[in-house]
């Protein structure tokens, strides 16, 4: 049974006359009435009545008619359903956002997204890195936005955004009166860090060790609004991608920058490896990048 032969009997059942089915099937009627006379052998039951002037559907056809009205209603839901996905009307997106990074862009790149999109639910849930990326590897997340790199053999990347880390201080600090400081300088600092979640701890703490010195971390907080207020109160200093410290808005911060090789802070779209991606998701992708 296929669904030509339903779909052709369907119309019969309704017309209750091969010749107006098969107009309106723009089908000839010897052609017709074969489709459904094959159909009647495969089921190994009669479903027409064709002894009189007008045919009648039997209890077997009746039956047959009631659920083949509802495998084609199905069928024209689904067909429905996958042009609207196909095109983009409807579809969901869930995406990772470490904090630190949601602040940057997001507001206006989500916002500007659900303008043209107004059916596509967006997800957003905010983790830091490490446990954002843990939740796209296991399926629970279609999207995360990490900072690079990360292991391309779990993930697929495409880079979104490259930004450098500058120095924050107290504009009391003595550090505040110059304009570069390298980084082996800061050895006896007090340090306020983002707390281990962030992918920003192990990143700092290792360049922090290749300058030779182990940082003396008095602080950490997964806010860089309120570390950003630890600096301004002279606790300590703290680094900051430059992106976020354009956003501050705090005259006791001052930044300096870290003299000799910069320390990048690049930031990527990152899904599961070979994970299917649905139309919502690759016209979200490509959305985002428009914003780089």
């Amino acid at each position: 049974m296929d669904l030509r032969q339903l779909k052709y009997f369907a119309e019969v059942g309704k017309q209750r006359s091969f010749t107006k089915a098969a107009n309106t099937l723009f089908l000839s009627q010897p052609s017709l009435s074969k489709m459904v006379k094959s159909l009647e052998e495969e089921l190994e039951v009669q479903l027409i009545d064709r002894s009189g002037r007008n045919i009648e559907l039997t209890d077997a056809g009746h039956a047959v008619y009631s659920h083949a009205q509802e495998i084609l209603h199905s069928m024209e839901d689904l067909s429905s359903s996958l042009y609207d996905v196909m095109h983009l009307k409807k579809g969901s997106v869930s995406i990772g956002l470490p904090p630190v990074i949601g602040i940057l862009y997001f507001p206006k790149i989500i916002g500007d997204f659900q303008k043209s999109y107004p059916e596509i639910a967006i997800k957003l849930v905010e983790y830091g890195a490490k446990k954002m990326e843990d939740e796209v590897l296991h399926g629970n997340l279609e999207l995360g936005i990490s900072v690079l790199p990360v292991d391309d053999e779990l993930f697929d990347v495409v880079p979104f955004m490259k930004d450098v880390m500058t120095l924050i201080v107290s504009s009391q600090h003595p550090l505040a009166e110059k304009e570069q400081v390298e980084l082996k300088e800061l050895s006896n600092e007090d340090f306020i860090f983002f707390t281990e979640e962030f992918a920003l701890y192990d990143y700092m703490l290792a360049k922090c060790r290749q300058a030779g010195f182990e940082p003396q971390i008095a602080y950490k907080s997964s806010q860089w609004d309120f570390i950003t207020g630890l600096v301004g109160e002279n606790l300590g200093v703290s680094f900051l991608p430059q992106s976020i410290y354009e956003k501050v808005n705090d005259q006791k911060v001052k930044k300096v920058e870290i003299k000799g090789n910069e320390i990048p802070w690049h930031l990527g779209i990152v899904m599961k490896k070979h994970k299917y991606k649905t139309f919502a998701i690759k016209e979200f992708i490509s959305h985002l990048l428009r914003y780089h």
